[in-house]
């Protein structure tokens, strides 16, 4: 084994994204455990953002996985490996999106959607829910519908900068737009989203789209079993 790949697996959960990077490269597949471990709920949500399915956002993570660890060669450190795992699943997804030929709900289609459910999840008063945990439960929910009900070009700004508090500059890095759009983009997806959330959003936001660990773990070990296939590393590596 290289000097480098025993290096981060003996570090494990201590190694830098630089030194799991090149593990990863020279066939660590504990390596490339590790960052996915790390990177996992950020790269569902942004998939989630996207696609509004937790099953077609689970594939895009694991292809999108498989794209990297394919491309570790050519990885350079001028952005976080974080920002650039968002920018090839972001690209996985849309490219996933565009082939289905998905259509999305504009907010004011939902606004006089007949389904009752949309209505619920657009109407419903925080202040007549149950209290506790089931209140929360049910924020969490409404708080998840409206993020689906927001325009394509809002929804990941929103996923990103605002539930997983990536910093301006690295939104803009990952999506490929300027700055200022991230700003503009934010702004007005908080303002369609303030209706009717405004006490609640804080509360809820690091519960939306939870990622458990039954989640983690599948995207893992399905991830690792095909790049074993493809003999990205080694078995016990």
């Amino acid at each position: 084994m290289h000097a480098v790949t025993s290096r981060a697996e003996a570090l494990g959960s201590r190694a830098t994204d630089a030194e799991l990077v090149a593990a990863a490269a020279q066939g660590s597949g504990r390596a490339f455990e590790i960052i996915m471990r790390r990177n996992n709920q950020l790269l569902f949500r942004t998939a989630r953002s996207i696609l509004r399915s937790d099953t077609e956002a689970e594939d895009a993570v694991q292809e999108a996985y498989l794209r990297a660890w394919r491309a570790l060669g050519g990885f350079r450190a001028d952005a976080r490996l974080s920002t650039w795992l968002v920018r090839i699943v972001t690209n996985e997804a849309l490219g996933r999106l565009r082939r289905a030929h998905a259509q999305v709900i504009p907010l004011d289609t939902a606004m006089v959607s007949p389904d009752p459910d949309t209505q619920a999840a657009l109407t419903a008063d925080p202040e007549q829910q149950p209290e506790g945990f089931a209140m929360r439960d049910e924020i969490r929910r409404i708080l998840e519908a409206r993020i689906d009900q927001l325009p394509d070009a809002y929804r990941t700004v929103f996923m990103l900068r605002g539930v997983q508090e990536m910093s301006v500059e690295e939104v803009a890095q990952a999506l490929q737009v300027p700055e200022a759009t991230v700003r503009t983009r934010f702004f007005r997806a908080r303002s369609l989203m303030r209706e009717g959330l405004a006490n609640d959003i804080d509360m809820t936001l690091n519960d939306a789209f939870s990622f458990d660990g039954a989640r983690c773990d599948r995207i893992t070990a399905s991830t690792l079993e095909r790049a074993l296939a493809e003999g990205l590393y080694l078995a016990g590596k």
